[in-house]
């Protein structure tokens, strides 16, 4: 199965310079925040797949214009193609805006999801929109990654979490996969493939 990541930037070459065919083996996409709805439309539209996401820190317009025909998984455990996804979206609080959180308050967005995690019997994915501390994250207020999302994969040890926030030009990224314990911490900002073998998909 084949899974498409994205978040932060549009990717011209999905959109403006699109061609037919671009999209059509990928099965599902998971959208880590920060797009535009009418990007989100398009994709899932073109594809004819699922579409998941959380919001990211600027996705405030999502309240008035909603991607339609695709599903928001922000707060949620959902089950897509046999995955298990975990929905976190949002950032550290910095300015007080949409999708802004504290860590005691992303804590609590946590503990609420605890016994669909447990009926579910664990979760494969986690999609986010910042990243876990110190494993792909900024030290500024805006950009530092949630304490408590690494403990979320120390406790539940998912095959992928998936962030987007911190974007490839920033001066404080340092690469877009890293592993962490069992699991792999994936940078999906602007489009990244994942490729899951047969066995990782039961």
């Amino acid at each position: 199965m084949k899974l498409l990541l994205i978040s932060d930037q549009e990717d011209p070459y999905l959109w403006d310079y699109y061609r037919p065919g671009r999209l059509s083996g990928y099965d599902l996409i998971l959208s880590a925040g920060d797009l535009k709805p009418s990007y989100l439309r398009f994709l899932v539209t073109m594809a004819n797949r699922p579409l998941l996401y959380v919001h990211g820190n600027h996705d405030g317009c999502y309240a008035s214009d909603a991607p339609e025909g695709c599903d928001c998984v922000d707060g949620l455990l959902t089950v897509c193609k046999g995955l298990r996804i975990l929905g976190l979206g949002g950032c550290c609080l910095y300015s007080g805006g949409p999708h802004q959180y504290t860590e005691k308050q992303m804590e609590r967005r946590i503990r609420k999801l605890r016994r669909a995690v447990k009926k579910a019997g664990g979760v494969d994915v986690i999609l986010t929109h910042a990243p876990p501390r110190g494993c792909g994250d900024g030290e500024d207020p805006a950009h530092r990654g949630f304490e408590c999302f690494n403990r979320l994969i120390e406790e539940y040890r998912p095959r992928y979490f998936i962030h987007g926030h911190q974007h490839l030009n920033y001066k404080t990224f340092s690469q877009r996969v890293i592993r962490l314990g069992e699991t792999t911490v994936i940078n999906a900002c602007g489009r990244y493939e994942l490729e899951l073998s047969p066995e990782q998909n039961k």
